[in-house]
């Protein structure tokens, strides 16, 4: 808000005291409540009230029409319309005391027209205001979380980079569709080797937001804040969508790994275990453990006998494909 500590200060004790303020004011008027609204410039709370003469100490009064309690069953008829795609909201307006509907002006069509004819019939309250964009739900990228193939099959997400994420290679091939942990399309295969290296990156669609953040798998995230190598011996932590959380030791690098697919060089050598579905999620070291490792490549044994996980080192991936890791 261009604002310094210290104005920073100032409005946000004000904008806490204009709240305490409009929430009284609510409750005392009751049906002559209007709505309240803080005006940008000044800081200070304007009440709206459907009767003249009425007044509420500490904030400016405006004379409306319509009652917030009218404006709100206005707008809950709404809520159980059905809308086209092309109506992209509606809601209360406190300041300007209606309800608007809003209708995306490039695609609108015969069935917004429509929706908007029945919304005005329902009072007098109800406002149209055409716009140009229409919103889509938004989604974090997490390390650790699951993603699906569209060619069958799960992984898991390493971390977030500029424009999407790193995941193992053999989760999947270049074009190959990702959709995220709550199966929502999230984009594609941008890249992948496997075998010789065993990496990967996701191009991810803008419903994904890049995060730096690890699942801990207990209802917190670690902050990713770089990718400094653990040195062996180092604990290290790993997150997937089959085990969650697991934790080990490093144990060697630059191991060379027989798969059945062929040879992957590079790999770091650890201790934690994993099982199938947490390929391509994420280790972490170092203070916090915010120091990115690598993204999970294979092993043998499981999370009930203990067993040996390698790890693809994140630095490599992150050189060859020209990205920039997601940090907190």
């Amino acid at each position: 808000m261009g604002l310094n500590a210290d104005q920073a200060r100032v409005r946000l004790a004000s904008d806490q005291q204009a709240s305490e303020l409009a929430e009284q004011a609510k409750a005392s008027l009751g049906d002559a409540f209007g709505g309240a609204w803080i005006d940008q410039a000044s800081g200070k709370l304007t009440v709206a009230v459907t009767k003249p003469g009425l007044s509420v100490t500490g904030a400016e009064t405006k004379v409306v029409q319509n009652s917030l309690a009218k404006l709100n069953g206005t707008k809950s008829v709404l809520d159980l319309m059905s809308a086209p795609a092309s109506i992209t909201s509606w809601r209360v307006d406190e300041k300007s005391n209606s309800v608007v509907v809003e209708v995306n002006k490039n695609t609108r069509d015969a069935a917004a027209d429509a929706f908007i004819a029945t919304a005005k019939s329902i009072g007098s309250t109800v406002k149209v205001e055409e716009v140009t964009e229409a919103p889509t739900p938004l989604y974090d990228l997490r390390g650790g979380d699951a993603i699906y193939m569209g060619s069958g099959g799960r992984c898991s997400l390493g971390f977030s980079v500029s424009g999407g994420f790193v995941t193992a290679g053999h989760c999947g091939t270049t074009g190959t569709s990702v959709s995220g942990s709550n199966r929502v399309a999230a984009g594609s295969f941008a890249g992948s080797v496997f075998p010789g290296s065993d990496m990967a990156w996701v191009r991810t669609n803008s419903n994904w937001t890049p995060r730096p953040w690890v699942n801990r798998y207990n209802g917190t995230n670690v902050v990713v804040k770089g990718s400094t190598q653990a040195a062996i011996g180092s604990q290290i932590c790993r997150s997937g969508s089959t085990t969650g959380w697991r934790c080990g030791t490093v144990q060697a690098f630059n191991q060379t790994v027989n798969y059945s697919q062929g040879s992957v060089r590079g790999l770091t050598r650890t201790n934690a275990c994993a099982e199938p579905g947490d390929s391509g999620g994420s280790w972490v070291a170092g203070s916090g453990f915010g120091q990115a490792q690598g993204v999970t490549s294979g092993g043998s044994g499981n999370c009930t006998s203990g067993g040996t996980t390698y790890f693809q080192p994140v630095n490599p991936i992150l050189s060859r494909y020209g990205l920039t890791l997601t940090r907190g």
